[in-house]
Parts: C-alpha cells; sequence; structure tokens
C-alpha cells in the first residue's frame, strides 16, 4: 500500500516538519488553551465580543520581530504587540489559524497558506562545495559587477553539476531523502537524526524555496 507521504505537495512536506518541532508544540498547546478561555469569556467567532476580546491581555503576545525572518501582521492597537493566532503564524511561517501538530497534512481540512521562506542571507559563511561567496567593491558600479558574477556563478555550477554535484533539488528527487529524515526523527535514531532535526527547527521553510514559479508560498 502507498504511504500518504508520496502525495504530498511541498507545502505539506513541510508541515510535516513543523508539527513535529516541539517548540510549535509546546505554541500551540499555550495557545488554543487561551484561544478556547477567550471563547467561554467572550463568544466563539464571528459572533465573539471583539472589543472586550482584544483587550483582554490574554489575546496578545508581544509583535514577531520581523528581522528574524517571518514578518509582522495583524497588530493589535497597540503597535508592539499581535493577536496571539496572528503571533503564531509570523513566528512559524504561516498567515492562517495555527494548525493542531496532531493532525498529518492529508488530515487538515485545507492546505497550509504558507508566508514566502526568508530571504536569502549572503553574509553567511560558505556551508560546502556548493556554497560561493563573492565580493563586490561597492566603489565601483554594481551593474557590470552583477553580469560579471552571474557569468562566474552559472560557470561554476556547470562545473559542479559536471561532478555530480549542485543537482537541482525538486520534489520529485527529495521525497524519499525527507521521508527519511521524518523516520529518523520519529525513530530519534539513525545517522541522519541531526539532519532531521535540523529541518525540523527551521529547515522546513527551506523546503517552500522549491516551490518556484509551480506553486506560490
Amino acid at each position: 500500500m502507498d504511504s500518504p507521504l508520496e502525495q504530498l505537495d511541498l507545502g505539506q512536506w513541510a508541515w510535516e516538519f513543523l508539527r513535529r518541532n516541539p517548540a510549535y508544540q509546546a505554541d500551540y498547546r499555550e495557545f488554543i488553551q487561551t484561544w478556547r478561555a477567550l471563547e467561554a469569556d467572550y463568544g466563539a467567532p464571528p459572533h465573539r465580543d471583539f472589543p472586550r476580546w482584544k483587550n483582554d491581555p490574554r489575546a496578545s503576545r508581544p509583535a514577531w520581530d520581523p528581522a528574524l525572518g517571518t514578518g509582522a501582521a495583524c497588530v493589535t492597537d497597540e503597535e508592539d504587540k499581535q493577536l496571539i493566532e496572528c503571533w503564531m503564524g509570523a513566528k512559524w511561517g504561516f498567515y492562517q489559524f495555527p494548525q493542531d501538530p496532531h493532525l498529518a497534512a492529508w488530515q487538515l481540512e485545507a492546505p497550509m497558506n504558507w508566508r514566502p521562506p526568508p530571504g536569502y542571507r549572503f553574509d553567511r559563511p560558505a556551508a560546502g562545495e556548493t556554497d560561493l561567496l563573492l565580493a563586490f567593491d561597492l566603489a565601483l558600479p554594481l551593474p557590470a559587477q552583477f553580469e560579471a558574477a552571474k557569468r562566474h556563478l552559472v560557470s561554476r555550477q556547470l562545473a559542479l553539476k559536471r561532478k555530480g554535484l549542485a543537482v537541482p533539488r525538486t520534489l520529485e528527487n527529495q521525497r524519499a531523502h525527507w521521508a527519511e529524515l521524518l523516520a529518523a526523527w520519529d525513530g530519534q535514531s539513525g545517522a541522519r537524526l541531526d539532519e532531521a532535526r535540523a529541518m525540523v527547527e527551521c529547515g522546513y521553510r527551506e523546503i517552500l524555496r522549491l516551490q518556484g514559479k509551480a506553486q506560490t508560498a
């Protein structure tokens, strides 16, 4: 029998890693407890007493710092605070109501509405042979440097491909690898456990970079 994992799209794969994140699980437990308590006091949407709801200290958190990569949205009347449901989305990288981590991707009522992944960082150290750092002279015109850099990068990429490196990642060629990482995490064992931990902690959003033109985040 085919595994449900074989039918997942990129957004669903990202969810499968995020829902295993212990910090997300803890945030969700706190969130849903608070949400249900607010509903008990002020009613459930869309018929809740929203003016009183949003002024309850339990309903908001300090606004998530957009410098941390996911952006901020859905602030209260105080610009330094966010409603708890929006705080969750800003922290973990989605636009919708927080989802229960007990639900597998194929059990969700609707697909995750992901925020765009964080921007590329060019000030990080090279992490491997497929990483390449370039130096630009900011005292000189940039367009000519950009063109020269583009030619250099294309040439370097072709050289790596001839060596069997820098193979473009796709859903098709990564699916089995991601399944191995999930199995390593769920079993808390194996040579890939450290890699699985990195994917669960923050690497799940790197999956969204593969969406390209085929899908939107």
